[in-house]
C-alpha cells in the first residue's frame, strides 16, 4: 500500500472475512462508497491443503470449500451487482485443475467449483460487456507453496514446467502472471469464461 501512495495511487485498505455473503456485500459497498463503481475485480483469496483424502476432516473440508468456493461465489455476485457496464473480473485457482495427482482433493475440488461459476457468470453478465474469467498460476514462488510441500517435492515442481529451465526459480514467479491479468482487463477483453493455466507447461487441459 505504501508503495502505491509513494507512486501516487490513490488507494485504501479493507479488511473482511469473505467466507460470508454478508462481507463480500459490505466490501463492494465499501468500495463504491470510497471510489464509485469500479470497472476491474480480482479475486486472489485462496487457501492451500495437501492431505489424503482418509486423512481430511470435515472441519477441514468446510474451510477449505469456504475459503475457495463459497467467497469466489459471492465475490463474483458482488462483483457482478457492482461493476461499471464492461468491467473486468477474474479470480485467481490453480493449475491443478489441469492435474492427476492425488493430496490436493479439497484445494483443487473447491476451486474446480470456481470455473464453473466462472462460466456461468461469463453468460450472466456478457449482456453489460463484462468479461469474467479464471487465471491458473502454476506452483508459485511464494509462502502460499512452501507451507505445504517437504523438499522432495518442491524440487519435483521446480523441474516439472517445460519451461523451467528458463525461470528465475524453475516456479511460476508473480512477473509471469501480472502481464496475464494486465491484459485480461484491457485489451483482452474478447476472451471471457475461460480458465486459462499459465503455469510454463506444468499442466494442460
Amino acid at each position: 500500500m505504501a508503495a502505491l501512495t509513494e507512486r501516487g495511487v490513490q488507494a485504501r485498505a479493507f479488511q473482511a472475512d469473505l467466507t460470508t455473503a454478508g462481507a463480500n456485500s459490505r466490501l463492494f459497498e465499501e468500495v463504491v462508497t470510497a471510489f464509485g463503481r469500479p470497472d476491474i475485480a480480482i479475486n486472489t483469496a485462496g487457501k492451500v491443503l495437501k492431505k489424503p483424502i482418509l486423512e481430511t476432516s470435515e472441519e477441514e473440508y468446510d474451510e477449505m470449500f469456504a475459503v475457495n468456493a463459497k467467497a469466489a461465489y459471492f465475490f463474483i455476485k458482488e462483483a457482478g451487482r457492482h461493476l461499471n457496464d464492461n468491467g473486468k473480473l477474474l479470480t485467481i485457482v490453480t493449475s491443478l485443475l489441469g492435474a492427476y495427482t492425488p493430496f490436493y482433493s479439497t484445494y483443487a475440488g473447491s476451486k474446480a467449483a470456481v470455473e464453473h461459476v466462472t462460466r456461468a457468470a461469463s453468460k450472466e453478465f456478457g449482456s453489460r460487456g463484462i468479461s469474467v474469467n479464471a487465471i491458473g498460476p502454476g506452483p508459485m514462488d511464494t509462502p502460499f507453496f512452501y507451507g505445504q510441500e517437504a523438499p522432495e517435492a518442491v524440487a519435483y515442481h521446480k523441474s516439472a514446467a517445460a519451461l523451467s529451465s528458463l525461470s528465475r526459480t524453475g516456479l511460476t514467479d508473480i512477473e509471469d502472471i501480472v502481464p496475464i491479468v494486465r491484459c485480461l482487463v484491457s485489451d483482452g477483453w474478447w476472451m471471457t469464461g475461460q480458465t486459462i493455466l499459465v503455469n510454463g507447461g506444468y499442466t494442460t487441459k
